[in-house]
Parts: C-alpha cells; structure tokens; sequence
C-alpha cells in the first residue's frame, strides 16, 4: 500500500512539474540573437546621408504596422504620422525658413537656405505627432510619450530589417505656429521630431559606445533614509 500510494505521488508530482514546465518561457537562442544583432547594429543616420531610393508605399505600409505593435495603454493611439511628400517638401522648407527668421530676425541668407534645405533631404520623411490631449480613459501624457518613443523605435528599426537608414532629427522649429499650422494639429497634439529614412550612401566606421546595464540599472533598497520608510 505505502509502495504504490508513494509511486502514486510521485506520478502527480512528475504531472506538476511538467505543468510548471510548460508555463516557463522557452528562450530561443536563435530568435534572441537576430533580435539582438538588428537591434545593437542599428545606427542613427544623418538625412545628410540618406538617398534613393526610399521605402516604396508597400514598404512604408508594413514599417506603419510595426508602430502600430508599439504599447499603449488604453489604445489610445496617442500619436500619429504625417508623411511630407516629394511634392510638398516646399511647403516644410518655407516653414522651417520662417521659424529661423521668427526666431532670429538677423538670420543669413545662407542660415536660411540651411534651414529650407534640411526638407529635402530624405527620400522618406514623416513628421511624428504626440496626441496628449484629453482623451478617455485620460492616461498621462508621459506614458502616452512612452507609447510614441516604442512607436518609433519600431519603424527605425523595421528600417534597419529592410536594409534601410534611417534617424531622427528635431529642433526649435518644432514648436512653431508655422509648422503647427501647416500640420493642422489639433489642440493637445504637438509635433515632436521627423523621421528620415532612405538609402544610406556613407555609413559611420563604427557604432556608438552604448552604456552598459550598470549603468542604468539599480536595485530597490529600502534603507535608513531620513524621512523614508525603515
């Protein structure tokens, strides 16, 4: 009796541990290292840098769906694109232009020209917007941020996948009334940086020093803190 209610037990206990087993995550060393490699070996990559050809519609289509992965609590969808064709980059080089000389009423002729320049750039050029207006459920406007960074992250590197460049560029034209009205943002919505993606016609001879985990990781202590919990 002992004997066959201890194999009996052991049975069960063989069945949970297989259960257990099979809810462990199954790391595929494989599928990890690819991730790893697309993503340590991407690289930001000046508009200065990028040429013909750019992602083809089907192309930009299927890096969107990627951005479409990216978090977001409440799908909210807390941000969207602008694509600036080839046929309206004129119109983003007079804004850019104007938003110099708003700025800076001193500006050279050839700042200005600077300025009107950095639209033609890139084969592919979106204009990324943040929606942190109210919205139900109302979910903060950092964590909506998160959403977009992820967003981003996903069509930079969708990019690198289809042997792309690509890189972000920003500044105080951003922010301008120009630019918010040639966008047509809504209130709440703001224009955050420009996505750039085309050919890569001079790469960099390495990529950049990236921090290590130390770095940026620490552990939760709870200590003697004056103030603070003990």
């Amino acid at each position: 009796m002992n004997l066959e209610r201890t194999v009996h037990i052991d049975a069960e206990d063989n069945s949970a541990l297989t259960r257990r087993e099979a809810r462990q995550p199954q790391q595929d060393g494989e599928t990890f290292s690819m991730a790893q490699a697309l993503i340590s070996s991407r690289q930001n990559v000046s508009p200065k840098r990028l040429v013909e050809p750019g992602p083809s519609a089907e192309q930009l289509e299927a890096l969107l769906s990627l951005a479409a992965a990216a978090p977001d609590h409440g799908l909210l969808m807390p941000w969207r694109f602008i694509l600036v064709a080839a046929g309206q980059r004129q119109h983003l080089a007079e804004v850019f232009a104007l938003a110099l000389i708003d700025r800076d009423p001193g500006a050279t002729l050839e700042q200005i020209e600077s300025a009107r320049e950095k639209a033609h750039r890139a084969p592919l050029l979106l204009v990324a917007i943040a929606c942190l207006g109210l919205r139900e459920p109302n979910t903060p406007p950092l964590e909506r941020m998160v959403s977009m960074g992820a967003a981003i992250q996903n069509l930079l590197l969708g990019a690198h996948a289809m042997g792309f460049g690509a890189g972000l560029t920003s500044g105080q034209a951003m922010a301008s009334s120009r630019l918010h009205d040639l966008c047509g943002l809504a209130e709440g919505e703001a224009a955050v940086c420009c996505v750039n993606i085309g050919t890569v016609n001079k790469r960099k001879s390495a990529t950049r020093a990236r921090p290590l985990p130390a770095a940026f990781l620490s552990e939760l202590s709870i200590g003697t803190v004056a103030g603070g919990l003990q």
